[in-house]
């Protein structure tokens, strides 16, 4: 079967098609999916990049989206040409986090989704949400799940509160659809007023361009009448942190989830101790908030969006356009 591997040190010019085996027969807790979907996320492409050193040889994409096409005897959760999507923590089933490293996470500790074939234990997949496409699916195991946690289960979102979002990648979009489905308003930033038309057009209530207006957590506050947002979806980091302690509300809550900015940087801790604020860092969740989302999925009739889907050989394009930055919302693999 075809596979994507990365070649050592790293680097776009170091993705390789390569031929290898099809997967083994399963075993008695596993099953064999047929990938025909992947979607791009930062994390991916600080592998690719060689940013974030991985194994010579690994094969690459965390999210993965296909049928199954064998189940091993002891496995009672799916059945033969079920529609399902890859977990990003295989080994976190329920619970509070469990792993402070992606050495369980395809596409970095162990061999990812860029390929037509895997054999899995049947823990590293849900099923999909009914009448998805696959490339739709694949994109809810990063970016669709670290949105729900960061305003579902981290941020107890509820009806009237009003939700700050950065940007329009795939997080941050799926950060404004659940949040105008549990009935919040949403302000959102972006450095491109064609992609601030676009967020408006989708629900958001308030836009501001952060280029243009740099001290954009004073515009925030001021937009909800002195009082801050309820929730940051924080993908930034560093550099655009103390924004978002300006714009968060006293006793606010606030995702940190993104290095876009760095990871590490000065940070006004005394402001954002003075407001009351959470600070939570999160990486996506586990496989029962991923189930949990699948429902919601179901019950709302959110659907992702997608910006562009390249096929599995043009991997290297594909994260071409994500370096770009002109994407809206996710970047897709067909394969």
């Amino acid at each position: 079967m075809k596979c994507i591997k990365l070649e050592k040190p790293g680097g776009l010019d170091r993705l390789q098609v390569a031929e290898i085996d099809d997967p083994r027969t399963p075993w008695p807790d596993e099953i064999t999916v047929r990938i025909h979907a992947s979607s791009l996320n930062f994390h991916d492409y600080g592998i690719v990049s060689g940013k974030s050193p991985t194994e010579d040889g690994r094969i690459p994409m965390s999210d993965g989206a296909g049928v199954v096409e064998e189940v091993g005897s002891d496995v009672t959760d799916f059945a033969v040409g079920d529609h399902v999507v890859s977990c990003f923590f295989p080994l976190w089933e329920e619970g509070p986090p469990r792993i402070a490293d992606f050495s369980t996470t395809p596409g970095d500790g162990i061999d990812g989704y860029a390929r037509e074939r895997v054999t899995y234990p049947a823990r590293a997949f849900t099923k999909a949400p009914h009448g998805y496409s696959h490339e739709e699916a694949a994109t809810l195991t990063t970016a669709g799940l670290t949105a729900w946690r960061a305003l579902v289960v981290d941020g107890g979102i509820k009806a009237g509160d009003t939700v700050l979002i950065l940007g329009t990648g795939g997080v941050s979009i799926f950060a404004l659809q659940m949040a105008k489905a549990f009935g919040a308003s949403v302000i959102a930033t972006s450095s491109s007023d064609e992609k601030l038309k676009r967020l408006k057009e989708m629900g958001a209530s308030e836009t501001i361009n952060y280029e243009s207006n740099p001290d954009w957590g004073s515009t925030v506050a001021e937009m909800t009448n002195g009082r801050g947002v309820d929730h940051v979806v924080e993908v930034g980091g560093p550099a655009t942190l103390p924004q978002s302690i300006k714009a968060c509300r006293i006793g606010g809550h606030m995702a940190l989830i993104g290095v876009l900015t760095g990871r590490a940087g000065e940070i006004p801790t005394a402001a954002m101790m003075a407001r009351q604020q959470v600070l939570k860092g999160l990486i996506v969740g586990s496989r029962q908030h991923q189930r949990d989302m699948v429902r919601a999925l179901e019950v709302t009739g959110i659907r992702p969006v997608i910006d562009t889907t390249f096929p599995l050989d043009q991997i290297a394009d594909a994260f071409r356009h994500e370096e770009a930055g002109k994407h809206f919302g996710k970047i897709c693999l067909s394969i």
